[in-house]
């Protein structure tokens, strides 16, 4: 049974940091990318970050640039989002994802709040 699960949401004043981390297990396929999302209260579930497991490459939502970092370790099956600079819109609850060449995976969500 694959899982995924995140850790490190909470609340954060404005300007503040925060790491999300999430941890994939019992996967048995490739890994084709690991993601981050995020939904707010009354909004779509949007995508935040992106990495691909081959290559590396990264895609970020406009809204993150140059604040949010993604990172992944293939081998460990984890992927991480560093998050500086927090604004109040960036209140949600994120989801990681993983998709493989077959079915992609989400976990439960991890409640960030960014207030003052």
């Amino acid at each position: 049974q694959v899982q995924l699960v995140e850790s490190g949401g909470g609340l954060k004043q404005p300007g503040e940091s925060l790491r999300l981390s999430c941890v994939a297990s019992g996967l048995t396929g490739d890994i084709y990318s690991m993601s981050w999302y995020r939904q707010a209260p009354g909004k779509e579930r949007e995508l935040v970050a992106r990495i691909m497991s081959i290559g590396g490459r990264v895609t970020y939502a406009d809204s993150v640039k140059g604040r949010f970092t993604i990172s992944r370790d293939i081998r460990q099956k984890t992927v991480d989002l560093q998050m500086n600079s927090l604004k109040p819109e960036d209140t949600a609850v994120y989801y990681c994802n993983v998709e493989t060449w077959g079915p992609q995976y989400w976990g439960q969500g991890t409640q960030v709040t960014v207030s003052s």
